[in-house]
């Protein structure tokens, strides 16, 4: 299609599950976007609020227009943009009127900067005691990390996860190649804030929910490897033997690699049979039974991964499926595209956006019988629902082009946006 044509609005079949929730969205980058962005697919009409510089992240990756990169597409979709300034006086009286019959505030940044911008949860009550006021943030607010930035390495840093790399393979401390830590603690703030306005529908009353990175990501991680210091004395020195051994990857076959995972007793009954050594299962004290391969799974994985390297991925795909063993194939990110199983279920399904053209877009990844979540929205131009939220909000016209001529807000006028020079 031509960029700059199309609508805003995507056709879905029935509205959400949170069709006639409101969320005031103040999040940027990416662990507050990925939670307003569920919340949105969901069917909550989100207002993303920008600043008149706009959320970093639509400048990332390669784009076809300025503001419209690639994660900023992936992140924002189910939202409208509104640019306000909220470090003007007229700025903050526009927020408070969006504000005021919302049912979800979401930010990402500090709390005390929260309360610099005149948005304390206690100013934000005051107009409207039923929000959810929600903040994503680095650390727990009663501890001696409560002022301090935070951000998706970090967090892999201290949550141990880039330690444990170390104790798995040697070398250096290494973070994950994804922002896992931003979308780990976005995903659990979702379920935290429907869990409130869940408790909202008995008390009448909202609350502040404080949903901190740091202390999400130690749970999220020593949940499997707290291990035997569980205990008091400790039992051990930690960590889950399993996900740790060397030899557990993508193991290597003759002609490239394969993901598999042989655990129970039946799985490996059946590889040993496989492989013409089903004898041994029985003979052989260190694999016969799930406590005595964890006991030597170092070496159990270390003699796997000789023998899946005497046949090719393919011969391996289709002996382990046909014996019920747990395997697949190691994808990249050209042959993702490729898998016939995301190809059956229309997992990547083509859009045509307003402005960028054709983009492909990744379903919502649950299936509901009745009110199917779905991309609601096309990513928004920075600005580009000003003029209509302020409208709603009861802003008549000549107020929106005084505040737009002040700079106090931005108003996205129609047509092509601005390209990117090749």
């Amino acid at each position: 299609m031509t960029p700059g044509t199309g609508t805003a609005e995507l056709s879905t079949a029935k509205p959400g599950p949170l069709n006639g929730l409101r969320v005031i969205d103040l999040t940027s980058v990416l662990m507050g976007p990925c939670c307003t962005q569920m919340l949105g697919d969901l069917g909550a009409d989100v207002i993303k609020v920008e600043s008149p510089d706009g959320d970093m992240v639509r400048e990332i990756g390669p784009a076809r227009h300025y503001d419209m990169g690639p994660i900023y597409l992936n992140a924002n979709r189910s939202k409208r943009s509104v640019v306000i300034d909220l470090k003007t006086d007229q700025g903050l009286a526009l927020i408070f009127r969006l504000l005021s019959d919302a049912d979800i505030l979401v930010y990402n940044v500090r709390p005390q900067a929260m309360e610099r911008l005149g948005l304390s949860y206690e100013k934000v009550r005051e107009i409207n005691p039923r929000i959810i006021y929600a903040g994503v943030f680095g650390y727990a607010q009663e501890g001696p990390y409560a002022a301090r930035p935070a951000y998706d390495d970090l967090m892999q840093g201290a949550s141990t996860l880039a330690s444990l790399f170390s104790r798995s393979g040697g070398g250096p401390p290494r973070y994950v190649p994804n922002a896992l830590c931003d979308r780990i603690t976005g995903i659990s703030a979702v379920g935290q804030i429907l869990a409130a306005v869940y408790e909202r529908t008995a008390s009448g009353e909202g609350q502040r929910i404080d949903i901190p990175m740091f202390e999400t990501m130690v749970n999220f991680v020593l949940s499997d490897h707290l291990g035997g210091l569980s205990y008091d004395p400790p039992l051990d020195g930690g960590g889950y033997a399993r996900q740790l051994s060397p030899s557990r990857r993508p193991y290597k076959t003759r002609d490239g690699y394969v993901s598999a995972l042989i655990y129970t007793d039946k799985q490996w009954r059946s590889f040993y049979r496989l492989i013409g050594r089903e004898e041994e299962f029985d003979l052989n004290p260190r694999i016969s039974s799930f406590a005595a391969r964890a006991l030597h799974i170092d070496e159990i994985y270390a003699g796997l991964e000789a023998i899946l390297a005497t046949r090719t991925t393919q011969e391996w795909l289709t002996s382990l499926t046909q014996a019920d063993i747990p395997a697949t194939v190691v994808h990249d990110l050209d042959s993702i595209f490729d898998d016939e199983h995301l190809k059956a279920t229309g997992f990547f399904e083509p859009e045509d956006h307003p402005s960028e053209g054709r983009l492909t877009r990744m379903r919502f990844p649950g299936t509901w019988s009745r009110t199917q979540p779905a991309a609601r929205r096309h990513a928004p131009r920075h600005g580009e629902h000003t003029r209509e939220v302020l409208r709603e909000a009861g802003v008549p016209d000549a107020e929106i082009r005084k505040l737009a001529s002040d700079h106090i807000i931005a108003v996205a006028e129609p047509g092509p946006a601005q390209e990117v020079a090749q």
